[in-house]
């Protein structure tokens, strides 16, 4: 991959952090955050891009307070509809490549079948449906563009289930965790590694792509399946801590937002384009417990 011009959004987020270390092999990377660029101003969204005019876009910034969503629709809907809308008309406008983060959110969580990218989307609440807007104003727009759907990230910062479970089991006795919602959690390390891997294998934009290249949507989180509770006990198993972990179902764990059951992915078509399957969950959580 030639060298490129990178705009970066969500840079102080957890999978912002990795992705710049990541994309830096590919070419200058024009970080930004939110004391950066407001995402909520579609305006200065639409400024900084054409200003920038960057030949690559990587966009991992979203509105991901699920519960709070609910409530402040309005502003979940300008980060995670509007402005990837905008990013990807002014990535048609460049002949720049877009590459975007999606959510397992998007489907309602029925049956207990990996979900794949064809399926038919049906979110459950508010953060889901914006997210949903968002994948469909970026294929509106004609731009070359590579939405990556994941679920359950974490890391070694930011704020996510592993670092709260980590601050909760110094803290207390017993926790109260969720045993019937089922997906892969996913290490913010390995989802900006895979990205760049991706990136590697295809042509930079500027210099012209192809309508054959694999542009579209993708599945890409960890390897395997577990619950959160599951996800708890390898957490427990990792620091050796003594809280009692008590399995509970969703519908005696009230939240404003309701959330899917099945968020289980199927990642056979990145395998089958790139040539490219994420570790399993487990020795992803362990290699991102040891490094922090």
């Amino acid at each position: 991959m030639s060298r490129a011009r990178i705009l970066l959004s969500g840079a102080g987020g957890q999978a912002g952090w990795e992705l710049r270390r990541t994309l830096g092999a590919l070419g200058e990377v024009v970080a930004v955050d939110a004391d950066t660029l407001d995402l909520c101003d579609a305006d200065a969204v639409r400024r900084y891009v054409r200003n920038l005019a960057p030949t690559l876009i990587v966009n991992p910034a979203a509105y991901t307070a699920v519960d709070k969503a609910e409530s402040d629709a309005e502003r979940a809907r300008a980060v995670n509809a509007v402005a990837p809308g905008v990013l990807a008309e002014e990535a048609a406008r460049l002949g720049a490549l877009l590459v975007h983060y999606s959510t397992d959110y998007v489907f309602d969580g029925s049956g207990t079948t990996p979900w794949r990218e064809d399926d038919a989307c049906a979110p459950l609440n508010v953060y889901g449906a914006t997210k949903l807007e968002g994948e469909r104003a970026i294929q509106a727009s004609g731009c070359a563009h590579l939405i990556f759907r994941t679920s359950w990230v974490y890391g070694a910062r930011g704020s996510n289930f592993l670092l709260t479970m980590r601050r909760l089991m110094r803290e207390r006795d017993e926790l109260k965790i969720v045993a019937d919602q089922t997906g892969a959690p996913t290490w913010c390390r390995d989802l900006a590694e895979a990205t760049a891997q991706v990136l590697a294998r295809i042509a930079v934009p500027g210099g012209g792509f192809g309508a054959a290249a694999p542009w579209g949507v993708y599945h890409l989180c960890n390897a395997g399946e577990t619950t959160w509770h599951g996800f708890a006990e390898a957490i427990r198993a990792l620091d050796n801590a003594a809280v009692e972990l008590l399995p509970i179902a969703t519908r005696d764990y009230s939240t404003p937002a309701r959330r899917p059951l099945n968020s289980r992915l199927d990642c056979d078509k990145l395998e089958r384009a790139f040539g490219l399957r994420l570790r399993p969950w487990r020795e992803a959580l362990e290699l991102c417990v040891q490094l922090a």
